[in-house]
């Protein structure tokens, strides 16, 4: 029987496939793999050169000192330095009385914005009546003026508008039977209906 790769990874299943191709991935991005063997040194007996008999030895050339080799540490090693880098970029988790501080700490702060609320809410109070929002200069309607106006009706200095209420206001000429309404015979009025006074 021939042994074919085809036939190995047909048998081997969907799991064993996917587990080869994450490391071949993995040694692709990294760029590392096993350690190659290196070849002997030249002064082994297997590579050395016959050395002429007549000749004397000669003094061979000071060459530079040989570079250090690179190190190629294998898989192992670069999941380690992988897992070492993926260490560094997690957030440092806080110590659970740092925790615990930092809770009371909003929570101090929390009760100051709160109390500081309702201590507003205790000085101002809430007016209702109707009172028309004068027309601004571009000619939408300002209704902290009618605000202003029904919280000092109240005895208070100044307000703003918590509600408003639109109506419709025309001249008697619409009730003309028979009449093509015009677009100046009729305009929208604007009310300020309750306010928070200060």
């Amino acid at each position: 029987m021939i042994f074919r790769p085809d036939d190995f990874i047909a048998q081997a299943g969907p799991h064993v496939v996917t587990a080869l191709a994450a490391v071949s991935m993995l040694l692709l991005v990294t760029g590392a793999g096993w350690p190659q063997s290196t070849p002997p040194p030249p002064s082994s007996p297997a590579v050395q050169t016959p050395v002429q008999q007549g000749a004397p030895p000669q003094a061979e050339p000071a060459s530079p000192p040989a570079p250090p080799r690179e190190e190629n540490p294998g898989l192992i090693n670069e999941l380690e330095k992988l897992w070492d880098k993926s260490k560094s970029m997690l957030p440092t988790l806080k110590s659970p009385q740092e925790t615990i501080d930092d809770l009371n700490a909003r929570a101090k702060d929390m009760t100051r914005d709160a109390t500081d609320s309702l201590s507003r809410l205790t000085k101002s109070s809430m007016a209702t009546g109707r009172v028309a929002c004068p027309v601004s200069a571009n000619g939408a309607p300002d209704c902290k003026l009618g605000a202003d106006k029904l919280c000092q009706s109240k005895g208070f200095k100044e307000g703003n508008s918590l509600n408003a209420d639109s109506a419709e206001t025309c001249s008697a000429r619409v009730l003309i039977p028979g009449r093509v309404r015009k677009p100046d015979d009729c305009r929208t009025d604007t009310y300020v209906t309750r306010a928070l006074c200060q």
